[in-house]
């Protein structure tokens, strides 16, 4: 009988722990002790060595989170230059961080950079990713270096680390260190709207330039304002590492 127009072609299936070594997850054999151990799941059911799936379709989660396995997932690392702005698109047509990657696949800024601060930021399509990257409860790092007018005092520095009480709350502590006479490193867990900017106007001192130069354990230095990299294997296998912290302190338990 011949074959009907609308047939849909074949699924590609592969063997499970394939997919999430390449996911960045770890070896091979890693990830088949994740297996063995029931801590993955694939469409909501405990998976089972030498299990296979398609990266297309399949939901795969390792202690509950989501892992993503399409072929289409793209990860670009920017250093966003001042004066452009952190979104999708700007209805006064100024220039957005999406101007500056490929326009194909569609991706999206992985949190904010306002639009006077410089550095680092993640553009991705991989929704789960974004998510845990900027929840709060998984404490990913975001680095800045800060410049001020003067040489803050150690009593500006002790209230930055222990938290300083903002307009929508008292900022978690922050590891702050003076790295010049005004240049301070500061780093933090949050997300809140222009956080590092209210936490130094808050002592008295504020911000003239601010960069951010790490995003959990994504560097890059090399990078020249405006341009962008796709991320290295390595680097999206260290940022699940810190995600999943240590496999072998066993299963997560993130609330949302």
């Amino acid at each position: 009988m011949p074959s009907s127009e609308f047939e849909q072609e074949p699924q590609q299936f592969e063997r499970l722990q394939k997919v999430l070594a390449r996911a960045g997850i770890g070896s091979r054999r890693v990830c088949e002790k994740l297996i063995v151990e029931q801590r993955v799941t694939v469409d909501g059911k405990i998976s089972e060595l030498g299990e296979k799936v398609n990266p297309e379709v399949s939901q795969i989660e390792i202690d509950g989170l989501k892992i993503g396995v399409r072929q289409d997932l793209v990860y670009y690392l920017l250093n966003k230059p001042i004066g452009t702005i952190t979104t999708s698109k700007d209805p006064q047509e100024r220039s957005t961080v999406i101007d500056l990657v490929p326009a194909h696949p569609r991706v999206f800024p992985v949190g904010r950079l306002d639009a006077d601060t410089e550095g680092l930021i993640l553009l991705t399509n991989d929704g789960d990713l974004t998510h845990y990257l900027t929840h709060p409860s998984f404490g990913v790092e975001k680095e800045y270096l800060v410049q001020v007018e003067v040489k803050p005092s150690r009593n500006a520095i002790r209230e930055l680390r222990q938290g300083v009480e903002l307009e929508d709350g008292v900022t978690a502590p922050a590891k702050v260190s003076l790295v010049d006479e005004k240049l301070l490193k500061i780093v933090i867990h949050e997300g809140r709207n222009r956080q590092v900017r209210r936490m130094c106007e808050s002592v008295g001192h504020p911000v003239i330039r601010l960069v951010r130069s790490r995003i959990g354990p994504i560097v890059d230095s090399s990078l020249h304002p405006g341009a962008f990299r796709e991320l290295k294997n390595q680097e999206l296998k260290s940022i699940r590492k810190i995600l999943l912290k240590d496999f072998s302190n066993g299963p997560l338990n993130h609330s949302f």
